[in-house]
């Protein structure tokens, strides 16, 4: 008697691959939908009749080759769902070119006679808010005494002048919030103000470019006006 080209049971072979969902096998022990319907057919053809794989066995070589076919049309609708929304955030993006918008920064540019505004947030109500402007060598442009403020965001406008009414030169200045709270200084988170000047889609998501200060991605927009 000739002797039968025999293989392991079905599940055998199979449970020692993982499964991908593109249909295409990659590498190692990544298996796709193709390679998958070849090895589970290559065994039947190659099993030995005197001990034929069991009717179990098959349906759950059939049922492992559904759950894949399934993956990846879940697969396929998640792909097509990411990429509308994308594609909708864009468009809801680039209606923000040439608005204004609230980020957080400490730091801004400004033009000659131009200003630099924006909001303090204030966690708790303080008996005393600072604002200080300072040039790029760090030392102090102007301050304002905002007295008591309580807890929100504090509106804030630096006019671009000096503490006797100069008008500064253009550059990038810092803003430097402080508030006493128990007769402590703490300093405090800004948000300034910038133009939107254009929008980017890449795959890390939305980047609004704004004036002066570059990407910021549109997840960390705060406020826009």
């Amino acid at each position: 008697m000739s002797d039968f080209n025999t293989v392991s049971p079905a599940n055998d072979v199979l449970s020692q691959y993982s499964f991908k969902t593109d249909g295409n096998k990659a590498s190692g022990d990544d298996l796709g939908k193709n390679e998958f319907m070849e090895l589970m057919i290559a065994q039947l053809n190659n099993q030995n009749p005197l001990e034929p794989q069991g009717n179990g066995e098959f349906i759950a070589d059939l049922a492992q080759f559904s759950s894949l076919e399934e993956m990846q049309g879940l697969t396929a609708t998640v792909e097509g769902f990411t990429s509308n929304y994308q594609s909708t955030q864009a468009l809801q993006a680039s209606s923000m070119v040439g608005r204004s918008v609230l980020v957080n920064a400490s730091s801004g540019p400004t033009s000659m006679g131009g200003t630099i505004g924006g909001v303090v947030d204030v966690p708790a109500s303080t008996s005393d808010l600072r604002i200080s402007v300072l040039n790029q060598s760090g030392e102090l442009v102007n301050q304002y005494e905002m007295g008591q403020q309580f807890a929100g965001q504090v509106p804030f406008l630096w006019d671009g002048k000096n503490t006797v009414g100069d008008q500064m030169p253009a550059g990038q200045y810092s803003i430097k919030a402080e508030a006493s709270y128990s007769g402590k200084t703490e300093q405090l988170g800004t948000m300034l103000s910038a133009n939107v000047d254009s929008v980017s889609v890449g795959k890390g998501g939305i980047t609004l470019n704004l004036a002066g200060m570059g990407g910021v991605p549109l997840s960390e927009i705060r406020q826009i006006n």
